[in-house]
């Protein structure tokens, strides 16, 4: 059985932290994968949450994988779970095991934002320092969770007036960093949402 072994290399800024990117269906397939792999490439241990709710991509078969836009399953296909992942339920995220959550975009957050459970983690993380991050329509759960307002934030055109009725200070920036608050707008401005992860829990 192949098992992933971390190579030798220069020390990484990430060893030690451990992140949860949540998603649902219809999840923007690059905004998994890109954080997934430079989360990991710092040393991070990433565990994805598959949440089974929202826009399901055709064909709509039961048991089907929590899939993005572009058909990226969960389970990742050619990454091994136990690897550079693991895979949890979203009540099997224990706060304490955890120094940031990440919220890509898509059609994904509009089904976690009425959520609950979701909505009860988010604002747990946020009283407790955690780093919450969310990129296109991501920050569509940080309104939800009522932890924009006051804050700096960026995302999606789409999602400009959500935010400002919420009460949020909106600017057109790749990527915005308020407390432990971090957003980006759109697939291209992944390198500075990442490298602004980074930063914050390094």
């Amino acid at each position: 059985m192949f098992k992933y072994v971390k190579r030798a290399g220069p020390k990484r800024r990430l060893e030690n932290r451990r992140v949860a990117i949540i998603v649902a269906n219809e999840f923007e397939d690059v905004e998994l994968l890109y954080p997934f792999l430079r989360l990991s490439e710092e040393g991070a241990e990433v565990v994805l949450v598959p949440v089974e709710r929202g826009l399901h991509p055709r064909p709509s078969v039961r048991g089907k994988p929590v899939t993005g836009r572009y058909g990226t399953p969960i389970p990742l296909e050619v990454f091994q779970e136990g690897g550079r992942y693991a895979i949890r339920r979203i009540d099997q995220i224990a706060l304490e095991d955890f120094d940031a959550l990440i919220f890509p975009g898509g059609f994904s957050p509009d089904a976690l934002r009425i959520m609950p459970e979701v909505l009860d983690l988010v604002k747990k993380a946020h009283e407790n320092g955690k780093i919450i991050a969310a990129i296109c329509h991501g920050p569509q759960v940080l309104i939800s969770a009522g932890l924009v307002k006051g804050k700096k934030v960026t995302s999606y055109a789409a999602v400009k007036d959500d935010l400002v009725n919420a009460g949020a200070v909106f600017v057109d920036e790749p990527a915005v960093r308020d407390g432990n608050i971090i957003t980006a707008r759109v697939p291209d401005d992944l390198p500075e949402f990442c490298q602004s992860i980074i930063e914050a829990l390094s």
